[in-house]
């Protein structure tokens, strides 16, 4: 429900005869005390109000230190995630490049166990071989000296 203009300066009208009929009956120096008390209330809250707005405006600076505070650590946490992710990229990678070593070092291993056998293989069969030849080399002298015995003896039969 809204209300009239009519009705509304009917109680403010209201309202300053009731303050009339009570300041009436009061004398002049209660009055003045009253005056006396209104004015030191006045004061006191005006005293206060600027002490608030001091506290206010100091409120003020402190949010905004805050804020540039805050947005000096927001760019300080932004570098760092991406300092921190460009190190895990890198150990990333480290790890990658430390299995393929671990991987291609194994292949290697495998490969010179792989020649080292086949080598170890190839002297056993080279040592065979030269046993071999050393009984070749015996016996064509053992043949070489036969023959020469039967060379000279059929020499001195001439």
């Amino acid at each position: 429900m809204a209300r009239n203009e009519t009705d509304s300066d009917k109680e403010s009208i209201e309202s300053l005869n009731r303050l009339k009929n009570k300041v009436c009956g009061l004398n002049k120096a209660k009055l003045k005390e009253f005056l006396f008390n209104l004015t030191d209330e006045c004061d006191a809250l005006h005293s206060k109000n600027y002490e608030l707005k001091d506290a206010c405006a100091e409120l003020k600076r402190d949010i905004r230190e805050l804020k540039y505070d805050n947005k000096i650590l927001k760019d300080e946490k932004i570098e760092l995630d991406m300092k921190s992710l460009v190190l895990h990229e890198d150990l990333e990678r480290i790890k990658e490049t430390f299995s393929l070593t671990e991987e291609t070092i194994i292949t290697i291993l495998t490969k010179l166990e792989t020649e080292s056998l086949e080598l170890r293989q190839k002297a056993e069969f080279l040592l065979v071989e030269n046993n071999k030849l050393h009984e070749k080399i015996k016996q064509v002298e053992m043949d070489q000296a036969t023959n020469r015995h039967w060379n000279d003896s059929s020499q001195a039969l001439n």
